[in-house]
């Protein structure tokens, strides 16, 4: 990862972010305190003094969130340094995270499920530890997107070594929301995973937006890096579609898709312009059918970000940005179709049929009265068709400036008031050059410009495949067999004696390979073997990934010397897990819904008194973890019973989760 402490303008942001999560961190907990007290007392004095210590914090959060929505309207800082007269581009800003210590869960969890000595495995934990604090600050290129899918990849590996279904280890994972700067802390990899991915598309973003849109590299580049963080986000709401985070919500993730989307179309049209649009028919109607396409996805766009429950948290300025686009470019379009009915008359030469397609294609309907062929043909009504086209582009260029303006934040982007500023007086002089002694007679509404692409821009679907990652945790054994769902008994050492060349048994399996076939008079299964067991080791000699004729091998080359072998055997696995579905409630901007079905009772101790649930708000979980934990080593007593605890319906979704 980058240095995070490097002087650069996005690392200051990162860390300008960082100190305002805290700060909104503390403001949340003031808040709750209050609302609390407000809630127990009955004094009226004191609920006076309440009421206006909330007033007094609601305020002060609401500055934080208009600092941080600064923060994400600060485009200049992720724009390519090469002098640009182009309206910026949005990246998404990195979600931060708190610091994660595995050290002391893990090595418990090796002891205690995987029977091995915690400490042998501290280099591995300590490179997985090393690996996380590199991905809250990646670089901005194709390196730092390989890193944070390793991570992602990592963590599948992790999940299924050390984190069972039924119970939790102590490893508490806190994210703070990309846009309300609100933490959400959950104990399973569920969260970290998600945000991971949220970044990872983030990082495409501010990769799109530093591309030089003043070389087609550059502006290939940028399509592909917008493509991808949509492929990304996407997946991300495909796959994780119950996070407890505002960011990542189904309805905020579908309006970042289609933002991404937008971002790709815009620098396709700047991608056909850039050598210079030429002032001919066919070209202008070709641009102007591509600049429409622009607009319009920029007008879903907007729509999108003012729908509930999105507009409460999108960045105002992100919504205004988006109407402004839309009016700039539909302005542009219109521009376009006035250029080829002013400056270009029919000739004689001219293939009439041709054109008369070709300007059919840019209306849905032309205006009552008015014939496509006659107006190419009739000087009059060209030029009244095409002024009326100039009025409407005008009037979207003034909407544009006047919302612009209105907005505090984009007020002070220099460039993109350049850029509206100087398509509008082109508007006004092309306006200006018509002659204007008829404009009193003239009562022709300019139509819409339909919208048409040749080039279809799609979400590019994440290839975490390229990515080639090992796992850290190799030497626990082949993961099909060593994971966290399943249990066994604590290895145990058979002494093993060859009788007349024979081993008394056969092996089956791939790695590790198992027993069977046992004969129940050998020698084998007098010392306690039996059949189903794991061989683990052989004569001291670790062969978790060791095939049936490597293992064979080693038994055989001892002779008629007794060998120790060390194997172990599966347990019944726990009682069987809920079933849960997770939504994002639209109508409600701030609420999750669980639907867990209920389990089998009869499968149930009654008699056993279930845990006591925390509340789903809560903070300070992270003291609670640092509490050491107790160890408990498998039984190896073979076929002991497992008790089978019953579990809250909230067990596998998040016992400890916060959200606000």
């Amino acid at each position: 990862g980058c240095n995070p402490l490097a002087e650069t303008g996005r690392s200051k942001l990162q860390n300008q972010r960082a100190v305002l999560n805290q700060q909104i961190l503390r403001a949340v907990r003031m808040r709750a305190g209050a609302e609390n007290l407000l809630r127990a007392t009955t004094n009226n004095k004191v609920r006076e003094q309440v009421l206006l210590e909330l007033s007094f914090v609601n305020s002060d959060l609401q500055i934080l969130k208009e600092e941080l929505e600064g923060l994400n309207i600060s485009v200049e800082v992720y724009q390519n340094a090469e002098e640009t007269f182009s309206i910026p581009l949005v990246p998404l800003g990195l979600k931060e995270t708190k610091d994660v210590d595995f050290t002391l869960p893990f090595k418990d969890f090796i002891l205690e499920h995987y029977s091995q000595d915690g400490s042998e495995y501290e280099d591995e934990i300590a490179d997985l530890m090393d690996l996380r604090q590199a991905c809250r600050t990646p670089s901005r290129d194709e390196a730092g997107i390989e890193m944070l899918i390793s991570y992602f990849l990592q963590l599948g590996y992790v999940e299924n070594r050390f984190f069972p279904p039924t119970r939790h280890i102590g490893v508490l994972f806190t994210w703070y929301d990309s846009f309300t700067g609100v933490p959400v802390c959950q104990q399973n990899l569920l969260l970290e995973k998600a945000s991971v991915l949220f970044n990872i598309g983030a990082l495409y973003t501010q990769i799109g937006t530093r591309c030089n849109r003043q070389t087609q590299a550059g502006l290939e580049n940028a399509v592909d890096a917008f493509q991808k963080a949509a492929g990304v986000l996407s997946y991300l709401k495909e796959t994780f579609t119950h996070t407890p985070s505002y960011d990542m919500s189904p309805a905020m993730l579908n309006v970042l898709v289609k933002m991404m989307l937008a971002q790709a179309q815009e620098c396709v049209f700047e991608q056909i312009g850039l050598s210079g649009i030429r002032n001919e028919f066919f070209t202008l109607v070709k641009m102007t059918q591509e600049v429409a396409k622009v607009g319009e996805v920029y007008m879903l766009v907007n729509t999108a970000m003012n729908q509930d429950p999105v507009k409460e948290n999108i960045p105002y300025s992100w919504s205004k940005l988006a109407q402004i686009k839309s009016d700039h470019y539909k302005a542009l379009a219109h521009y376009f179709t006035a250029t080829i009915l002013c400056d270009h008359e029919l000739q004689p030469g001219d293939d009439e049929d041709q054109q008369e397609k070709a300007l059919s294609q840019l209306y849905d309907h032309v205006p009552e009265g008015l014939m496509v062929l006659a107006v190419l043909k009739d000087k009059v009504q060209r030029k009244q068709l095409g002024k009326a086209h100039l009025r409407k582009a005008i009037v979207y260029h003034e909407e544009a400036l006047r919302v612009c303006g209105l907005c505090k934040k984009l007020r002070n982007i220099e460039v993109l008031q350049e850029v509206l500023t100087a398509a509008h007086k082109r508007s006004l002089l092309k306006y200006a050059q018509q002659e204007t002694e008829d404009d009193f007679l003239s009562l022709i509404q300019a139509p819409d410009i339909l919208s048409k692409t040749e080039h279809k821009i799609e979400a590019i679907a994440p290839q975490f495949s390229k990515v080639k990652v090992k796992d850290f945790f190799h030497k626990l054994g082949p993961l099909t067999v060593f994971s966290a769902k399943q249990r066994w008994t604590a290895p145990r050492t058979i002494c093993l004696h060859q009788e007349a060349g024979e081993l008394g048994f056969s092996l089956k399996g791939g790695s590790p390979v198992q027993v069977y076939c046992l004969d129940p008079v050998c020698s084998a299964a007098s010392a306690g073997l039996k059949e189903g067991d794991y061989i683990v080791s052989v004569g001291g000699m670790d062969c978790k990934w060791l095939g049936v004729n490597e293992v064979l091998e080693k038994l055989k080359s001892v002779g008629k010397q007794p060998v120790e072998m060390e194997v172990i055997s599966c347990q019944d696995t726990a009682a069987s897990l809920h079933s849960k579905s997770a939504t994002y409630s639209m109508g409600m901007q701030k609420t999750y819904s669980l639907i867990c079905l209920a389990m089998d009772e009869d499968k149930i101790d009654q008699t056993k008194k279930a845990p006591l649930k925390l509340p789903f708000l809560s903070w300070g979980t992270k003291n609670r973890q640092k509490a050491a934990s107790t160890l408990c080593l498998p039984s190896a007593v073979a076929g002991s019973s497992q008790i089978k605890k019953k579990l809250s319906p909230f067990t596998l979704f998040n016992t400890e989760s916060s959200l606000y």
